[in-house]
């Protein structure tokens, strides 16, 4: 299988840490495009040419990273990632949405801020307003230990840890972990586990 991804993208490194949680390394080569150039390869796995992409040993192309996790779950066997069934998916799931929600917010006022086009200063805001809240959940979360962590995390807590590290990454300026202060520990360790830590490249 090969997977299309970049470094900084939060969705790709979810897929990345899922790699290695579902100890497929060896299955998966990691490919990083430049998806602005819309790389043929790409395109011709996926009509929204957006990563993460992946191609599968059968030649098709699976696309967005949720849908990935769980495609690379079914090849290992294991729900260690996405529970099978029951209330315990549907709260990962959940969570999952939490963290890519707070990534697309994330992203969005970026490209408005360096696109600076005039009206979506409340658009902007409105984005920045979904992270902060998205955060002040987590942190309830964190303090009422209602996170996973562990040393093989769900699809939750990677959505979560990828977001948050791209706002580390892009967004040193919210100086989250000073406000957040049981997030912050939270994601601490699970910065320490295996997957975070080797799919950080």
């Amino acid at each position: 299988m090969k997977l299309f991804s970049s470094i900084l993208s939060p969705y790709a490194r979810k897929v990345r840490a899922a790699i290695h949680a579902l100890g497929l390394v060896d299955r998966v080569e990691i490919v990083n495009v430049d998806i602005s150039s819309s790389p043929a390869e790409v395109v011709a796995l996926n009509p929204l040419c957006k990563i993460p992409t992946l191609l599968t040993d059968g030649g098709e192309g699976m696309y967005d990273s949720r849908v990935i996790v769980e495609y690379l779950g079914m090849v290992a066997g294991s729900d260690i990632l996405v529970p099978a069934a029951g209330p315990r998916r549907c709260a990962v799931l959940r969570l999952q949405a939490l963290g890519d929600g707070i990534a697309d917010a994330a992203i969005l006022y970026r490209g408005l801020l360096a696109a600076g086009v005039d009206g979506d200063a409340r658009l902007a805001a409105r984005q920045m307003a979904a992270v902060t809240r998205g955060l002040a959940t987590l942190e309830r979360m964190a303090a009422e230990s209602a996170l996973d962590g562990g040393q093989c995390p769900d699809v939750g807590a990677l959505s979560v840890g990828c977001a948050l590290g791209f706002l580390d990454a892009r967004f040193a300026e919210l100086e989250w972990t000073g406000q957040y202060r049981a997030l912050a520990e939270w994601y601490g360790h699970l910065m320490a586990t295996d997957c975070m830590r080797r799919s950080a490249r």
